[in-house]
């Protein structure tokens, strides 16, 4: 398959592929193999997004004006068609991405393709109300598709987060123009193509490009009604300000810090098992630490802290670092050398602080014969609250571990971050659990489970980690329509 990705991958416009108007090409590197370059994408250029933002407002009162069945129909079929594709597509994602395909890269195709169900089967609840106003009123609102949406896309799971964004807004009425990442434009232009055989020309566009030229044309574009990014807190606060100027819609999914808190009877001889896989599982370590949703805030009671490193360390030593497509790699390789560099960064700060423990250190865990920008896991020990490693994100394998003993002090430790994305908690004594969940400042919280989003839950994140819900019917209506009142006299 390698092979064949070496050629050209035109972006798609108005249903068709094309090449950039300004004739230029971008190599797409493959992380974890330097030597073997997965082909080219197009430079697109602003003239590349006029043309797509405006093949997707023609589009848009016949995809707008359907009855929801047929879009549900649509929807469905794409779904069928990227089941039929699941393979390919994550073949594909391990070699776009860097993640395993057998951790990472199968499971982000299966959701693709269950979101595209799950919206496809809800489309025909973006409806409104009736309000009993008496007998000589009939007054009801209508939730109506905001009209081209853009949806730009991260480089650590484009596949999930286009399925979070693209089904949503399709099923509403809108149309959509994608901008995949940089690093990773591969996925979303294959999964394009297969949906674009059961989509009238222009309902889905993708652009490919920096982000510094589509990007922000797209975020600038009058003709763009809502902008649905994903991605790090200081792009998105960029994309709100630009996008906010001109008062369109937004949604911002946006970078995270998340606490990981242990209690004591969290760590019982019956129980322990399952909560080292627990963080294990939340961390991320299987996608190399790149998830915006990483538990790297390890918060453990003093009185298990050092089992719980033990364990934590022994499990997660075992993790093989190895090629995306071998099917014994439980890690793969990060994105690109600039993320590599920025990783190791951070952890010669954290060997650098006074008092700091490596409980585990395998930064230079690189597979023999491989060219990939591999990174190994590493677990800080000893570490205090307020140090960088502690508070800015990392986006890489990375975790820190914090002692706590009074759970005021852990909750107090947890909320300290301007970001509020997702934690994680652990314990049997379900009143200090639910307790301890429920004063956590993150959007998204689990008790005594570590594993991904739940298609048809409200995700979304607190403080600097984004606006806006996605992967539910309610986060969709409220962000991929609006609402019209309509009062009638009768009579």
């Amino acid at each position: 398959m390698l092979d064949a990705l070496t050629a050209d991958h035109p972006m798609v416009i108005d249903g068709e592929p094309v090449a950039a108007l300004g004739g230029a090409w971008t190599e797409v590197q493959n992380p974890g193999r330097r030597s073997k370059p997965l082909g080219r994408v197009p430079s697109g250029t602003k003239e590349d997004v006029d043309r797509a933002v405006a093949s997707a407002r023609k589009a848009f009162p016949g995809w707008r004006d359907l009855h929801f069945k047929d879009r549900q129909v649509a929807l469905l079929k794409i779904a069928d068609a990227l089941a039929d594709a699941a393979e390919e597509l994550a073949q594909l994602t391990a070699m776009d991405t860097g993640n395993a395909l057998r951790t990472q890269a199968r499971p982000e195709s299966q959701t693709l393709v269950n979101l595209f169900r799950y919206f496809g089967g809800v489309a025909g609840e973006f409806k409104g109300v009736v309000l009993p106003a008496g007998n000589d009123q009939l007054q009801y609102t209508r939730r109506e598709p905001l009209g081209v949406v853009a949806g730009i896309l991260p480089w650590n799971s484009p596949l999930m987060i286009a399925g979070m964004k693209v089904p949503a807004a399709l099923a509403a009425g809108n149309t959509v123009v994608l901008k995949p990442a940089e690093d990773a434009p591969l996925t979303i232009l294959r999964m394009v193509e297969i949906a674009n055989q059961f989509l009238p020309a222009g309902v889905l566009n993708v652009v490919t490009g920096k982000g510094s030229v589509v990007g922000e044309a797209l975020i600038q574009h009058p003709d763009v009604d809502k902008v649905s990014f994903t991605g790090s807190t200081s792009v998105g606060r960029h994309v709100a300000e630009s996008t906010g100027s001109r008062l369109a819609h937004m949604s911002l999914e946006l970078g995270g810090k998340s606490p990981t808190i242990v209690f004591p009877d969290a760590v019982t001889p019956d129980r322990i098992d399952a909560t080292v896989e627990g963080i294990l599982l939340g961390m991320r370590f299987t996608r190399q630490g790149q998830s915006c949703t990483a538990g790297s805030r390890l918060f453990l009671h003093r009185d298990v802290y050092d089992e719980v490193i033990e364990k934590v360390s022994r499990r997660v030593d075992q993790l093989v670092v190895g090629d995306p497509l071998d099917e014994a790699s439980d890690m793969g390789a990060i994105i690109n050398e600039k993320q590599y560099n920025s990783v190791m960064e951070y952890i010669n700060d954290g060997r650098s602080q006074a008092g700091v423990k490596l409980a585990l250190d395998k930064s230079a865990d690189i597979p023999a014969g491989l060219d990939g920008f591999y990174q190994g896991p590493t677990i800080f020990a000893g570490v205090e609250n307020d140090w960088r490693i502690a508070r800015e994100e990392i986006f890489g394998p990375v975790l820190v571990a914090i002692p706590w003993s009074d759970r005021e002090e852990v909750i107090a430790m947890a909320n300290d971050s301007h970001y509020g994305l997702a934690a994680y908690v652990w314990s049997q004594n379900l009143t200090a659990a639910l307790d301890t969940a429920q004063r956590i400042e993150s959007g998204w919280v689990q008790v005594n489970q570590g594993g991904g989003q739940v298609i048809g839950q409200a995700y979304g994140g607190y403080k600097e980690s984004g606006i806006g819900r996605e992967f539910s019917i309610e986060g969709a209506i409220e962000g991929f329509t609006q609402t019209k009142q309509i009062n009638v006299k009768l009579g």
